[in-house]
């Protein structure tokens, strides 16, 4: 009785209808934490439908409405929406922007980048009009870094060149100003490392770097901009970490220093592990991928296959649990099964593997990724020469190359090289193994560089010039135990071995023999380690998602550290 009394009391004082604007505000609420806490989607919209038209709610309720039909997949009813809340908010230059952005975004997730690049254009322009560089700087930015996902090179330098000059020029926030340096870096880094300049981009790299070290240094002002249009930022402070770590990761890779790559894989995925813990933004889940990605290929280098394939089906795991994430890297995961394949000598499961990625990707550096090692299957099979002639016809490095990365470039003249030798036309070979040589020097290339000289050492020791082939392979041992490459190191010590025999060198054909069997010796277990995994039976995956009963029965941790 006494609760009912105080009900009564309490509608009595209280109107039976609220005042408008707290109605709205009050569905905004409602809608918002019935979106974010729940899967109620159909009450959500229902509240966030129902809102009328008050300035400060119906732009919050235009986004967040907008979010929730893209999660239902209704992207077509969410465009409409976002264009009619920018249209009508030109007033309130905060969620002009930020509508701008989501649409521009939404626009890049359906891969529609020059609707994207043209909204993030008039993005920067509206920035510039209400006074914010700083927001002007941001769209500018996030369209040069579409505009290189388009490889648009000759509209990117420009702009980079204008971003440069906005970023230097802006007095503001210290970590407002620093983020803005770092997101034009990364920009300037991934830039060089797509066209395969490994050596180009170290002062680039070294700036990153610096730049990072002086951000984990800054406190956050919570002193608000005076500008509303200035209310952004690009990205936490923890994640521009992992996204350093990452671009680091990938020169290491690219350049051949494959223990540095491991060092600064193993600081990310522990960095990323304490983030998600707190955080779960889908980027997190793409910097793990990514980096996961590459220290697969260094595992396949340094003869840790097992390891590689235990990390291969991590990246099957993340990729189940969000569709997008699969679409974006299936083609990426079926190249490095070719990769484990050719590693395995399963050459038709390497074909195979990479076929379904060929179909699957429409990035022109991974589809000449994948061509350049396809064709080293049909070499190695040594009876699929119309294909061959095919494929390297493709990617013929002295005329069209289809990309501009140096690095691909470098190792299809590898692979003439390599097909020249097998065919015994060894002046032909050593003719493209030269210019092979040559641009790998000219960019810090190490592995193509150790691949080259043993297969020059190695056709010079065919010819019976045993000291030209010496010169050959011992830098070429040396290269390979830096980096370390152990396919090289085993192909060089047994060039030593037979070279050393040859010159009556007993004691130095000794110590090469004693090598060469211990590299087989290590490589031969990590093959039956790696066969004998339940995850092997990957090899066989070509359509649709990673198959659940191929992996492990535990399933691989998300701890780098396990695996080791």
């Amino acid at each position: 009785p006494k609760v009912r009394l105080c009900v009564h009391c309490l509608q009595a004082v209280l109107p039976r209808k609220p005042p408008a604007r707290m109605e709205a505000r009050t569905h905004l609420q409602l809608g918002s934490v019935l979106y974010h806490h729940t899967r109620n989607g159909d009450q959500a919209r229902g509240h966030l439908e129902k809102i009328p038209q008050f300035e400060d709610v119906k732009f919050e309720a235009a986004s967040l409405l907008s979010e929730l039909y893209c999660q239902e997949n209704s992207v077509d009813t969410a465009k409409p929406l976002l264009r009619k809340a920018i249209q009508i908010s030109q007033q309130t230059p905060y969620w002009h922007c930020r509508l701008l952005f989501q649409l521009a975004q939404l626009h890049t997730l359906e891969k529609d980048l020059v609707s994207a690049c043209d909204l993030l254009g008039v993005g920067a322009e509206y920035a510039r009009v209400v006074g914010s560089e700083y927001t002007r700087a941001l769209f500018l930015l996030s369209k040069g870094m579409l505009l290189l996902m388009e490889r648009k090179l000759q509209e990117v330098h420009p702009l980079l060149t204008l971003c440069g000059q906005i970023v230097e020029n802006w007095q503001g926030n210290p970590i407002q100003k620093e983020s803005l340096r770092v997101f034009f870096l990364v920009l300037q880094v991934t830039h060089y490392l797509d066209a395969g300049q490994v050596k180009s981009v170290k002062p680039c790299l070294k700036q990153l770097q610096q730049c990072i070290q002086t951000i984990s240094t800054l406190h956050d002002d919570e002193i608000l901009p005076s500008n509303p249009a200035d209310l952004f930022h690009w990205l936490p402070k923890e994640h521009m970490c992992v996204l350093v770590y990452l671009v680091t990761v990938m020169h290491s890779m690219q350049a051949g220093y494959l223990e540095k790559a491991q060092k600064y894989t193993d600081k990310a995925l522990m960095q990323l592990e304490k983030l998600k813990m707190l955080d779960c933004s889908p980027i997190l889940s793409s910097f793990q991928v990514i980096l996961l990605e590459h220290i697969i290929m260094c595992r396949l280098v340094t003869g840790h296959k097992a390891t590689a394939l235990q990390e291969i089906s991590q990246v099957c795991q993340l990729c189940q649990q969000s569709p997008r994430l699969f679409s974006n890297h299936a083609a990426q995961l079926h190249t490095l099964l070719g990769l484990y394949c050719i590693s395995v000598n399963c050459m038709d499961n390497a074909e195979a593997q990479f076929t379904t990625a060929l179909r699957l990707t429409t990035h022109q550096e991974l589809w000449a990724f994948i061509v350049t090692n396809l064709a080293s299957v049909y070499i190695r099979e040594g009876n699929r020469h119309q294909e061959l002639y095919s494929l390297l016809e493709r990617i013929n490095p002295d005329h069209n190359f289809p990309v501009s990365s140096h690095c691909l470039r470098a190792a299809a003249f590898y692979i003439r090289g390599l097909f020249s030798f097998f065919q015994g036309r060894y002046n032909e070979a050593k003719r493209f193994l030269r210019e092979t040589l040559k641009m790998s020097n000219a960019e810090d290339l190490n592995r193509l560089t150790a691949c080259s000289l043993v297969l020059l050492g190695h056709i010079f020791y065919v010819l019976g010039n045993h000291r030209e082939s010496n010169n050959m392979v011992v830098p070429a041992m040396q290269l390979a135990s830096k980096i370390p490459d152990m396919s090289v190191q085993l192909w060089s010590s047994a060039l030593l071995r037979d070279l050393n025999k040859a010159c009556g060198n007993a004691m130095d054909a000794h110590e090469a023999a004693q090598m060469h069997q211990n590299f087989s010796q290590q490589l031969l277990q990590d093959h039956i380690e790696a066969c004998s995994l339940p995850e092997h039976n990957l090899i066989t995956w070509t359509d649709g998602p990673p198959p659940v009963q191929f992996q492990a029965q535990n399933g691989p941790t998300t701890s780098l550290a396990s695996l080791l």
